[in-house]
């Protein structure tokens, strides 16, 4: 059995049990999540959130892209959000090309022109977080009032380190020695 009928299959096993339609629309925490779409990152678990509880936004890097950015204005505006997490992690594939040379390969691949394409590739990962913890807070969108936490998910360890806004020196405590 392949990939296919394997989750088909337990989508049936899921719905079969299924009790959770009378969740409503909000997100009983009030909280967005805006995470790398690293399949060793499994937010829900990391963070003790359960299904109704949080608005999870996932693409390559937890980048605060205009998509991203998109979907925390519903969130917050529409929908009650009140606190967003950014959760990039350690051992990220964004820290492994340049946009430039997927361009390239793309382009020696597929014959197709390249240069619109924009990939975000970083070589820092701090500094990567704290611009898109800026890039968030300075959205004119989003009310100037939420909470907004970054965090680098350790994939060895599963434990996540904060790292504050400022420019000021990331904050080491793990959440659970708190």
């Amino acid at each position: 059995m392949g990939v296919y009928e394997e989750t088909l299959d337990a989508n049936q096993r899921y719905a079969g049990s299924f009790d959770l339609g009378h969740l409503p629309m909000p997100p009983a925490r009030k909280l967005a999540v805006v995470a790398c779409i690293d399949a060793r990152l499994t937010v829900e678990k990391v963070l003790g959130i359960k299904t109704g509880e949080a608005h999870i936004i996932r693409n390559a890097g937890g980048l605060a892209t205009d998509d991203a950015l998109r979907s925390l204005i519903i969130s917050t505006r529409l929908l009650g959000t009140r606190t967003i997490f950014v959760i990039e992690h350690t051992d990220c594939g964004m820290l492994t090309f340049q946009d430039e040379q997927l361009r390239q390969q793309l382009k020696s691949e597929t014959g197709q022109e390249t240069s619109h394409l924009h990939f975000h590739a970083f070589t820092d990962l701090e500094e990567n977080l704290r611009a898109q913890l800026r890039r968030i807070r300075e959205s004119p969108f989003l009310p100037r009032d939420v909470k907004l936490h970054g965090f680098i998910y350790d994939v060895r360890s599963g434990r996540l380190r904060e790292v504050r806004e400022s420019g000021a020196e990331a904050r080491s405590a793990s959440l659970g020695s708190r």
